[in-house]
């Protein structure tokens, strides 16, 4: 037989065939499990967002007919600048922002310990990660009925030799409401914190811990030359989440106070214009103003933590140059 008549005639494509076989139905699942969430995040996330962004050119209430919106263009962004009271609330913002900083520390400081050799350790970690699983409503109802008047905190002062007629109302006075208030997002949020770092913490090479102390490091040596670079990047993340979530602090003034007494946060502020007065347009334009914030807050902090563990990558390449080294010295000497 001739060349050309050897030659395998190539069969037409079936679309019945291919989806029956093994690699169509693997196409397919795969293809379902991506297009079905990024759907639901499409439908529920972005699409939502590309109308608030919408909202914030319109002078407009929740009822508006479409036909009836005005448009502004940008007067309410220009008006989120105008607006005393919306810098006041993000003048609060650092309040919670130097409460997550304490947040960190102590979350930091605790699972250092904990991630170590410790009596009833599992149990401290418990302890203190229950906080987070608490709604955040309920932990409101609880600190405020912990800072009510002769209650729970002036009770426990006075047993401490304190004066009821001396103690400040910790929900009343403007020097101490908002530093109140921070103090239950710390109690509640530091848990999560320890957790992740505990996580990172025991990821750490123990052969680091043996190189260090052979070279006379003590525990806060290791601390700042071993564990903090080991652990930057959740570090870095926490702290991130940390200053985005002080900047969109809501539970503890809206729950305890109600955003009286001079505690209203940028969200508690954004409720009240647009659920309260009906300024959707306002509001949409407060928040697209307060993502920016975020977005630039998040990419400060990403090129600062760039810049302060610049030399520890440098001090961790050269540990890994050496522990290569080391660990072909002695392939070689096995080999011999």
């Amino acid at each position: 037989m001739g060349a050309e008549t050897m030659k395998k005639t190539k069969k037409p494509f079936s679309m019945k065939k291919w989806v029956k076989s093994r690699n169509g139905q693997q196409t397919i699942v795969i293809l379902s499990f991506m297009i079905i969430p990024l759907l639901l995040l499409f439908v529920f996330t972005y699409l939502p967002f590309g109308e608030m962004v919408k909202f914030s050119f319109y002078k407009m209430k929740y009822a508006t007919p479409v036909d009836k919106r005005q448009f502004v263009g940008f007067r309410n962004y220009i008006d989120v600048f105008k607006k005393d009271e919306c810098f006041s609330a993000l003048k609060l913002s650092l309040y919670y922002m130097a409460g997550a900083m304490v947040q960190l520390v102590l979350a930091l400081y605790l699972a250092t310990i904990l991630s170590f050799k410790t009596k009833f350790g599992n149990m401290f970690k418990g302890f203190m990660f229950f906080p987070y699983l608490i709604s955040g409503i309920a932990i409101g109802f609880i600190f405020k009925f912990f800072y009510t008047r002769g209650f729970v905190f002036d009770t426990v002062l006075q047993w401490c030799g304190f004066n009821l007629e001396s103690l400040p109302f910790w929900l009343k006075d403007k020097s101490v409401n908002n530093i109140s208030l921070v103090a239950s997002s710390v109690w509640r949020y530091y848990g999560n914190n320890m957790v992740l770092f505990i996580g990172a913490i025991m990821s750490v090479d123990s052969e680091m811990y043996e190189a260090a102390e052979l070279d006379g490091a003590n525990k806060f040596q290791q601390f700042i030359h071993i564990i903090l670079p080991s652990i930057k990047t959740i570090v870095t993340l926490n702290v991130i989440l940390s200053i985005t979530g002080s900047l969109s602090a809501f539970d503890p003034p809206y729950v305890i106070t109600k955003g009286g007494g001079g505690t209203a946060t940028y969200f508690v502020l954004m409720d009240k214009i647009a659920h309260t007065n009906q300024q959707v347009g306002l509001a949409s334009a407060m928040a697209v103003v307060l993502l920016l914030i975020i977005f630039a807050a998040t990419i400060l902090q990403k090129l600062f933590f760039k810049l302060v563990f610049r030399s520890s990558d440098a001090d961790n390449e050269e540990y890994t140059r050496r522990k290569r080294l080391r660990r072909e010295r002695r392939w070689k000497k096995e080999a011999v």
